[in-house]
């Protein structure tokens, strides 16, 4: 398996960031892991990388239930970017509402980008399958 360049985690749960950097610094699979609390902040750095030229992460971890902006909100900015390498997007929940599935179909017709979606917690498994570059 190749090296990502940039992997991002938007998640407002720290314990979940942790595992997932961890899981991903063990297993030597990224250049570099940035992490957001809200898909506010994720949405506005990209934003900017985007505006600039500047390669955006290849994989992202996304958080559905969080404060300020949620992941579908993100999803919603995010797609309307004008991105044009392929981007994993890793949907990654505790979530067991069928909303929840039903909005990620939906987003999956939407885009080109492969968006997945895992129940957390995301195991070392999960993590391998989920951060080759789409």
């Amino acid at each position: 398996m190749s090296k990502i360049n940039s992997v991002c985690i938007i998640d407002d749960d720290p314990i979940t960031v942790f595992g997932i950097k961890k899981m991903l610094n063990m297993l030597d699979l990224a250049d570099e892991i940035k992490t957001y609390v809200n898909g506010k902040e994720a949405i506005d750095d990209i934003s900017g990388m985007v505006q600039k030229g500047e390669t955006i992460p290849q994989v992202i971890f996304l958080d559905i239930n969080m404060p300020i902006m949620d992941g579908w909100q993100f999803l919603e900015k995010f797609l309307d970017l004008q991105v044009e390498n392929k981007i994993r997007i890793n949907i990654v929940t505790s979530s067991i509402d069928a909303y929840d599935r039903q909005q990620w179909e939906r987003f999956k017709g939407l885009t080109s980008h492969v968006i997945d979606f895992k129940n957390k917690p995301i195991r070392k498994n999960d993590i391998l399958e989920i951060t080759r570059v789409a």
